[in-house]
């Protein structure tokens, strides 16, 4: 995919952890090797009272304010990966939907990263408890206290690992 004329390459990049009741997101800017910068980070909470096509409306108009804030060159998505809960799986992957559409509106490059990639990405090891990566997530950004909740520091690392072994994709 080509880069939208309005991006460059100092554009930052928007990771997300996909989700219904939680979306976490991440803005970073830079590449391996040079200083990475957390520009925003957060989660996209929708509530679990409001219909299901409410709750995408919610993502889709956040993430298009994401979008028009931030300009970022390529959208990093967290492949979905369901062993234990697969009855909230067609939920989530219909939020996913929402989040292709919206990138796909705005020409922004979309790709995905495995578990195992981000695991690999940021501890050398593909098995890595959750509690690992996201040491190394404060580590390498230098941050005081861990992000809350899970589902952001996992869009952060999601983007880190990005930054880290796919520069070339862009």
């Amino acid at each position: 995919m080509s880069i939208n004329n309005t991006q460059t390459i100092d554009s930052p990049i928007l990771a997300i952890d996909p989700g219904v009741e939680r979306t976490g997101y991440a803005i970073l800017q830079g590449s391996f090797g040079s200083e990475i910068q957390l520009i925003d980070y957060g989660c996209i909470t929708t509530k679990r009272n409001l219909l299901l096509e409410q709750r995408f409306l919610q993502i889709y108009t956040t993430l298009t304010e994401f979008i028009t804030r931030y300009k970022p060159r390529a959208l990093i998505l967290e492949q979905l990966f369901f062993n234990k809960n697969q009855k909230t799986v067609i939920s989530v992957s219909q939020s996913q939907g929402v989040m292709l559409l919206t990138a796909a509106q705005k020409n922004i490059p979309i790709f995905f990263l495995t578990p195992l990639q981000i695991k690999m990405s940021l501890t050398g090891y593909g098995k890595a408890e959750k509690i690992q990566v996201q040491k190394m997530v404060q580590t390498l950004l230098k941050l005081e206290t861990m992000p809350k909740p899970d589902d952001t520091v996992d869009a952060i690392a999601c983007g880190l690992a990005f930054l880290f072994t796919n520069q070339s994709l862009l």
